[in-house]
């Protein structure tokens, strides 16, 4: 369990296809105090490192996450948001969020706001009722609130201290996120197709 917060931005120096399976090595300041088995949310999935090699640390990932996320795009030196699990005890900042990527979306548009920044993004209307108004949303990681849903549509504002630390500061129109919805919401939309 995570809590969208992001601790730390990572840098991807390696990628090793192994069958369906990629092996990511990632550069953090981290990473040295990582431990083999230990899951991290990278850019919002859950991945299990594998190995740790002074400042780095290796995660496989496997088809149906390649499928799923916007993993398949990453390339040398992608900067990835970088969050360890939510210990017991600890605080949660953000809000309670699983580290399993629910679909991607298309940024479609940056505005800036006179010291923030308005980012909207297209995503499948099928998932309309998992977006609501000042409720919550992960995107590549990050504990975000919605503005401004529509049908297929919904924005987030940015502070600058998270446009600075997470990888936000190089999102384009086009860029590809991974969304994870929230929790109780995809719980109370499953019951109500129950009733």
């Amino acid at each position: 369990m995570f809590t969208g917060i992001i601790e730390s931005l990572g840098k991807v120096t390696a990628i090793e296809r192994d069958r369906s399976n990629v092996h990511f090595t990632v550069e953090s300041n981290i990473s040295p105090e990582l431990k083999i088995d230990q899951s991290v949310s990278h850019n919002g999935v859950c991945l299990t490192v594998v190995d740790v090699q002074n400042s780095s640390h290796t995660v496989t990932a496997i088809d149906e996450t390649l499928q799923r996320s916007n993993l398949s795009s990453w390339q040398i030196d992608s900067l990835v948001n970088l969050e360890r699990c939510l210990p017991i005890g600890g605080r949660l900042d953000g809000h309670l969020v699983q580290g399993h990527v629910d679909d991607v979306a298309e940024c479609i548009g940056i505005q800036e706001k006179d010291g923030s920044w308005l980012c909207t993004f297209r995503y499948k209307p099928s998932r309309t009722q998992l977006v609501v108004e000042k409720g919550s949303i992960c995107i590549n990681g990050v504990s975000l609130t919605v503005v401004k849903p529509e049908k297929d549509l919904f924005s987030v504002a940015i502070i600058p201290y998270t446009w600075e630390h997470t990888n936000f500061h190089q999102l384009q129109a086009g860029a590809i996120v991974n969304l994870e919805f929230d929790i109780i919401g995809k719980y109370i939309a499953a019951m109500s197709t129950l009733v």
